[in-house]
Formats: C-alpha cells, structure tokens, sequence
C-alpha cells in the first residue's frame, strides 16, 4: 500500500520529487549581513555607549573607530558570516580593566537598544545575545 501511495505521489507531481527543502540562514544572513551589523554597531557604540554614564568612561580614551571595526568583525564572525576577527582574545583585550557583572549588563542593555532601533526581531535579537554570552567570562573580571 505505502509503495502505491509513493508511486501515485510521484505521478501526480509528473515524476518529479519535491524540491529539497531551503538549507537554512545563517544569523548572520537573518541580521541582515555585514553592513546592518556595521549601522548597528555604530548606533551601539556612538548613541547608547557613549551616553551610558554607567560604562562610557572605560571608552573614554578609546579608539572609536578600530572599537567599532573589532566588534563588527566578531559579530559578523560569530553569527556565521565570511569576516574574520583580527583583534586580540577577549582575555587578553579586557586583562586589568576588572570588568564587573553591571559593567556587562549595561552593555548588552545598550546592545539591545540598538536592536530594537533597528527593529531587529526579537527571535534574532536572542540568537545573537546567546551567541555572545560565552564571551561573558572571558571579559568579566580579567
């Protein structure tokens, strides 16, 4: 009986087996590539950051550009896209700073502001908090 069902099935779409189901998008591809992290990124950096009086002294003597060039890399990276990060290990670029856990929170609150600028959709906006969480300890507390 099964083998019937699949022969009638196959006739009926004139020989042809269905199409091969969609491989699916990276979240890279779901952001919508290099330059959407890059605007977003920018935003985060030169809106929420930098007005944050929680954290935006830390950037106070930073290198705003190459800040901004280093996260986009890594989140383009990261989210399953063609960059390669050129920066040091988070260990390392953080040693000293004694980066605490309200220090973190309050950038991913910023991070996320920039989303929701953006209108990032929510189930995007959690895949790539996921995607940095490991990160986590590596930067807190070096």
């Amino acid at each position: 009986m099964r083998i019937l069902l699949s022969v009638l099935v196959l006739a009926a779409c004139g020989g042809k087996s269905a199409p091969a189901p969609a491989a699916p998008r990276t979240l890279y591809e779901r952001l919508g590539g290099q330059d959407a992290i890059k605007a977003v990124v920018k935003d985060f950096v030169e809106q929420n950051v930098a007005n944050d009086t929680r954290i935006n002294a830390r950037f106070a003597n930073a290198d705003i550009p190459h800040l901004e060039q280093m996260v986009t890399e890594q989140l383009c990276e990261r989210t399953g896209g063609p960059c390669k990060y050129t920066g040091k290990d988070m260990k390392t670029a953080h040693q000293g700073m004694k980066i605490t856990d309200d220090d973190w929170s309050a950038f991913v609150e910023d991070l996320k502001k920039s989303l929701a600028t953006f209108k990032v959709p929510a189930q995007e906006q959690s895949d790539l908090l996921n995607v940095l969480a490991p990160m986590k300890p590596e930067i807190v507390g070096q």
